[in-house]
């Protein structure tokens, strides 16, 4: 399946190896990320959610296990922060240039301080949104820590 995506272009700069999965969105899933799971027949702790956050008013990523929910606590703490929040849809989508249900960590229009769920390295492979509703990008959880200089921390 080949998708050129702002997504899929930085895994290539990037030098990541990776395979895409499409699937069936489904925009009224309470889910999405479950609901990609669900479709892709895989454990819903590999697919995981790529969250926009402000951290201290400045946006950041937060990725997590798709069956998990973030403590803006932990979140806050693992960024340096005083008190992190969920950005609203529309910042989000304004900061990353993706669509909300097709924001990927990869290829945002703004670089952001990342932060990954620790849990995520326990798997050989993980599955992130590939730059589009509708598409999975399967690769190494220590790809995401080294491609976007994320760091690790148990934010859930």
């Amino acid at each position: 399946m080949a998708a050129a995506t702002p997504a899929t272009q930085a895994l290539v700069r990037a030098g990541v190896n990776y395979k895409l999965h499409g699937y069936d969105y489904d925009p009224n899933a309470d889910s999405i990320g479950l609901a990609a799971a669900r479709s892709l027949g895989v454990d819903p702790a590999r697919v995981l959610k790529t969250l926009i956050v402000r951290a201290d008013g400045k946006f950041a990523c937060v990725i997590l296990p798709s069956d998990r929910e973030a403590s803006m606590k932990r979140v806050a703490a693992a960024l340096g922060a005083k008190a992190a929040e969920m950005a609203k849809p529309i910042d989000a989508e304004r900061a990353t240039g993706f669509k909300v249900g097709g924001v990927s960590p990869f290829g945002q229009k703004r670089a952001a301080p990342t932060v990954l769920d620790a849990s995520a390295l326990s798997h050989a492979t993980v599955f992130v949104n590939g730059g589009r509703r509708g598409l999975q990008a399967e690769l190494d959880p220590g790809e995401i820590v080294r491609a976007l200089g994320a760091v690790t921390a148990d934010i859930a």
